[in-house]
This record gives structure tokens, sequence and C-alpha cells, in this order.
């Protein structure tokens, strides 16, 4: 019951995150969504585990974390986070909102690369001869 209630508060503090994005989670969002980044689908403010991350593939296991400024006194808690994670599996990429804002081409490319590097693509091509 009590598991219950938290995992509750964890959705609806999901749904409120998502509905209060910052502008760098925004623009991240604009080219994540739908399967527009190299066709892989991201999530965005998921509750995994005891935290709610930024955004998530859960094909490729590859969280994506922005940071604003009140992050660079977070440092330890951060690292716990992302250790955390990691034990579950999931690699974690965490960029500034400002690079996101003033080089979301570097960021996504960065994302790309990261995807391709731990999972193949969800959408291969077909193999070309008989029975393909």
């Amino acid at each position: 019951m009590r598991e219950n209630l938290r995992m509750r508060k964890k959705i609806s503090n999901a749904r409120s995150l998502r509905t209060g994005s910052t502008d760098a989670e925004h623009r991240l969002w604009r080219h994540l969504r739908n399967r527009l980044l190299g066709g892989y689908r991201f999530r965005r403010q998921t509750p995994l585990g005891k935290f709610i991350v930024d955004f998530v593939c859960m094909e490729a296991r590859l969280i994506v974390e922005l940071d604003g400024g009140q992050h660079s006194e977070c440092i330890q808690q951060d690292d716990k986070r992302t250790e955390y994670l990691a034990r579950g599996g999931f690699r974690v990429l965490r960029f500034w909102n400002d690079d996101v804002l003033l080089r979301t081409d570097l960021v996504l490319s960065q994302i790309l690369l990261a995807l391709r590097q731990t999972a193949p693509h969800p959408n291969p091509l077909p193999q070309a001869g008989e029975g393909a």
C-alpha cells in the first residue's frame, strides 16, 4: 500500500515537471520526441527507481540529464544518483542547460553517438537477399 502511494506521488511529480519544463528541456524535447533523433524513442520526466529522470531511451538504456546552475552545488548528490542508475543498467549523460540552448547540434550529436554505442538501431534496415 505504501509503495503504491509512493509510486502515485512520483507519477504526479513527473507530470508537474513535464508541465513546468525549463527552456533547455523544452528545446531538447523538440528534438528527441517522436523518434526524431535517429529513430530512438525517448520519454521525458520518467520515474526510474527512486528518481525522476529528465529524458530516457529505454531501448538503449540511456538517460539524458540537464543541469542548471544550481547543480554545481549538488555534485555529490548527482554522483550518487548516477551510480544508482548505473547499477540499474543505465548510462547517464549530463549537459548544462546553456549547452543545450547555445550548442544544441553538438549536444544532439553526442546523444546520438552514445545511443549508437549502447544499442543497435531500433528500426534496422531489412537484410538484402533471399528470405529477408
